[in-house]
């Protein structure tokens, strides 16, 4: 009989212990989450830690002009107490919020993970903390040995404090930023006219651009049985032509969704009010937008931006069409600023400039010196009314475009006194196809590209213009060809028109 109390009591007293632990062990977990919670509200990171997995491809996406990588170990007594050093910094140049974004990317790798063993070493990280700063095309698949006489990366010696750090860039960059600049309070991106490498960073914006329209187009529930069918033929129009490859996919996406996302009688029930997956679609892809502007930024925040960016977009276009889709092209701009801007007096300007073409485009030639030619109308009308109002953007005033300093070729007479202009109208659309074309694309082609951006190599059959509007022949090709990555995104299209009835096309 004892032994069976002896057992009893054994057995109570492991199974107080073992709840007692797992009480502890609960609540200290439940207090280290809060713990966790709280400092991540109070110190939120700026800058993006990196790992052997992601470091090239983050560095080789960023749209930022350098970059700064902190090589650390998280049980390095000298990096924890450096941590808010370098996050004072890291916030003026990364998310949302930064105050000067788009120049430099402020990332960090924790050498004491074993996943990142390969990468330390091959930047023969030597002590914690070590900073490299360069442009971020050199570090992906590069490194740093200290045997080298030149390297394109290089160690940033003095940054002890944020202090010394942002010194250190403002030397490298000729800038002034402080710890304490707010938003739209700094000095801006270079806003050299004479620079035309600069365009090269406006595929950004126009990814911001694309993306804001298609966010404003669902917020304000802008699609509707009478604007239908032209937001499909401007969707037609991003999917074949777009100068961003990821925005080409996310719209070729919805389009192969569209009959699913909108059914004929979508507007008679309540799944206009229920249809969560069309509000959190991305249009160009889960990274975009960024909330800010690069080529577009003015020196105010409600100045250029959005409106530029969209401008941008319009030009890319127009020079990446063939001859057969001109009057397409036209039509679907014309009809997509009418029914989806939401700036009243803009719209209206706009359609009325499209309401004077009275005999259709044959050429592409033709359409984007119409759409040239119609941006400098506006500009000249702002300009006026800017002046009046004391409301330009005193760093980036409206102008002519394009100026002399760019295209001094452009112009057969300039007569500033008057302020008349003869254009050599075969130079402007040289000028154009170069400006809008090539250069805008150059330098996310380089950065996010490996092998054929575009429509270069006979892809899948992709036609994917749902049942609403019959393409154009030269359209249908340039999406059939825009990538064969959207092979799978083809079959899946083509099954499900097997398995429908043929509905009615519209006129």
């Amino acid at each position: 009989m004892s032994g069976t109390y002896l057992h009893l009591g054994l057995f109570l007293c492991i199974l107080f212990v073992c709840c007692s632990a797992t009480s502890s062990s609960s609540f200290a977990s439940r207090r280290s989450i809060l713990r966790e919670v709280k400092n991540a509200v109070n110190h939120p990171d700026y800058a993006i830690e990196l790992n052997g997995t992601n470091f090239d491809a983050v560095l080789k996406e960023t749209p930022a002009t350098f970059a700064v990588v902190e090589f650390f170990a998280h049980w390095c007594p000298a990096c924890r107490n450096y941590k808010p050093h370098y996050e004072k910094v890291a916030r003026l140049f990364n998310g949302p919020d930064a105050v000067h974004p788009g120049i430099i990317l402020m990332t960090r790798v924790d050498c004491a993970s074993k996943i990142n063993t390969k990468l330390c070493d091959k930047f023969s990280v030597g002590h914690y903390p070590m900073l490299f700063w360069s442009s971020p095309s050199k570090f992906v698949g590069g490194g740093w040995d200290p045997k080298q006489d030149k390297n394109d990366i290089r160690v940033i010696d003095d940054a002890r404090t944020a202090d010394r750090l942002l010194s250190w860039i403002n030397k490298q960059l000729g800038s002034s930023f402080g710890l304490d600049d707010q938003k739209f309070q700094n000095e801006l991106l270079s806003s050299n006219v004479s620079d035309p490498g600069q365009i090269a960073r406006a595929i950004y914006d126009v990814e911001e651009a694309t993306s804001t329209a298609f966010d404003i187009i669902l917020e304000h529930k802008m699609i509707k049985p009478e604007t239908r069918a032209s937001l499909i033929k401007f969707l037609q129009l991003l999917a074949a032509h777009h100068p961003s490859r990821r925005c080409r996919k996310g719209t070729a996406e919805f389009l192969v969704s569209f009959d699913d996302l909108y059914p004929t009688d979508f507007w008679s029930t309540k799944q206009e009010d229920d249809n969560s997956s069309i509000r959190n679609f991305k249009i160009c892809g889960k990274d975009v937008p960024r909330g800010y502007w690069m080529f577009c930024r003015g020196s105010k925040n409600e100045t250029r931006g959005f409106s530029c960016g969209l401008w941008v977009l319009l030009h890319s276009l127009s020079v990446r069409i063939e001859d057969g889709e001109s009057q397409f092209t036209f039509n679907a701009i014309c009809d997509f600023v009418h029914n989806f801007f939401i700036c009243e007096e803009c719209r209206q300007h706009f359609y009325k400039m499209c309401s004077s073409v009275t005999s259709p485009f044959n050429t592409a030639r033709e359409f984007a010196l119409w759409l040239w030619s119609s941006h400098n109308k506006v500009n000249e009308r702002l300009m006026k009314e800017e002046a009046s109002l004391g409301t330009a953007d005193p760093n980036f005033p409206k102008t002519i475009w394009p100026p002399n300093q760019l295209c001094a070729s452009c112009y057969k007479v300039l007569d500033q006194k008057s302020n008349k202009i003869e254009w050599n109208q075969d130079e402007v659309f040289k000028f154009l196809t170069d400006y809008y074309g090539k250069t805008l694309a150059s330098l996310y082609k380089n950065r996010n590209m490996d092998g054929n951006d575009g429509a270069e190599g006979a892809g899948e059959d992709l036609i994917v213009a749902t049942n609403a509007i019959v393409v154009p022949v030269g359209a249908a090709l340039a999406i059939a060809v825009a990538s064969c990555a959207f092979g799978a995104l083809a079959c899946y299209w083509r099954s499900q028109q097997k398995s429908r009835k043929p509905r009615r096309t519209w006129k």
